[in-house]
């Protein structure tokens, strides 16, 4: 009896494991057995796996499958890739780098800044991991690229559209700034994510940063330089408001359609990246031309780009300036503009 009731017990389990799920449940028949408990699913009912929650530590790179390369820069690619139990879409940012121990520390304490940040305009770090020289970050998936990609497609943004993305990454730098008490650095087209829905988020705040400086590699610096503040270029303390500095250059470049600092020679590029560096620090401030755009715009540009950090705005003050609010009646549709201007929305 004793060895009868082993050898049903054997193949119950195989059964089971022949019906896994792929949220990791097992199911035989109409009997669901998962990580919530047992219950009865008839069998017409489909279960749909709930979807992966930063809070819930479950990702590990075992479980994702790579669908293909999205991006590269600063030294590493950026990855679509889907959970196998899910079916859940993630990006998985890794970096190939050797890191100094001094830099290492400081590189796992913004990761621990990514990881806690909950916001609805900050992409979400779900999980990191480092081995043997190797960084892999599990993000959130935003599905039509950076800003800068989708510049690319169109030029220039108009003000009505570029009131409604800067009012979110001002929220974003609200929290940044104000909840979490970081610094983002590395403000730039590139590093504000868009998607279908017309959510634009803030990533990459601290760790690219950090890693383009111990690469080596000179050509990281302009794209990193171009908008970086005049006081954190001279050396000098800077606070939060290199941030709005960065803010108002790149929404500049997106409202005119090039970068608002001009080589010596137009169409030779800058020489060096040195040369650029003494042109932000230097020239007078950016403007927008106001045979060009509204006085709002224009005078949102001016609160940012004051090369003295003590005459620009905060945040917080930024939110409350009409440029931010004049489209509001016209109710701008984001979601169908990134989707029917030439949004680089990714196919699977």
């Amino acid at each position: 009896m004793e060895g009868s009731s082993s050898a049903r017990v054997l193949v119950s389990t195989t059964l089971v494991i022949r019906t896994r799920t792929r949220n990791g449940a097992f199911k035989d028949g109409d009997l669901l057995v998962s990580k919530e408990g047992i219950r009865i699913v008839p069998q017409n009912e489909v279960e749909t796996p709930p979807p992966i929650k930063p809070s819930d530590n479950q990702l590990n790179l075992a479980d994702i499958d790579t669908i293909k390369v999205i991006g590269k820069g600063n030294g590493g690619i950026v990855q679509l890739v889907q959970h196998k139990w899910t079916g859940q879409f993630f990006a998985l940012k890794v970096i190939q780098m050797n890191i100094e121990e001094s830099y290492r520390k400081q590189i796992a304490q913004e990761l621990k800044i990514n990881k806690s940040a909950r916001c609805p305009y900050v992409v979400v770090c779900y999980q990191s991991f480092y081995d043997n020289g190797v960084i892999s970050i599990v993000l959130e998936y935003m599905d039509g690229g950076s800003l800068a990609d989708f510049l690319k497609k169109v030029k220039k943004i108009p003000e009505p559209y570029l009131a409604a993305i800067c009012k979110q990454v001002l929220k974003g730098l609200l929290y940044l700034h104000h909840e979490k008490h970081i610094i983002h650095r590395d403000l730039k087209p590139s590093n504000l994510l868009v998607n279908h829905r017309g959510e634009v988020k803030i990533t990459d705040f601290g760790v690219s940063a950090i890693l383009a400086s111990t690469s080596g590699q000179a050509n990281t610096y302009v794209g990193t330089y171009n908008y970086m503040s005049p006081e954190r270029i001279s050396g000098g303390e800077y606070g939060s408001k290199s941030d709005i500095w960065s803010l108002g250059i790149l929404l500049l470049e997106c409202a005119t359609g090039h970068f608002p600092f001009s080589p010596p020679e137009q169409g030779e590029g800058w020489n060096s990246v040195y040369e650029l560096m003494e042109a932000i620090v230097d020239q007078p401030p950016p403007c927008a031309p106001s045979d060009q755009f509204s006085r709002e715009f224009c005078s949102f540009i001016s609160a940012c780009a004051q090369k003295d950090p003590k005459d620009r705005q905060r945040a917080h003050e930024l939110m409350k300036h009409p440029f931010i609010s004049m489209y509001e009646d016209l109710n701008v549709d984001l979601a169908a503009y990134f989707t029917d201007a030439g949004s680089p929305l990714a196919t699977f």
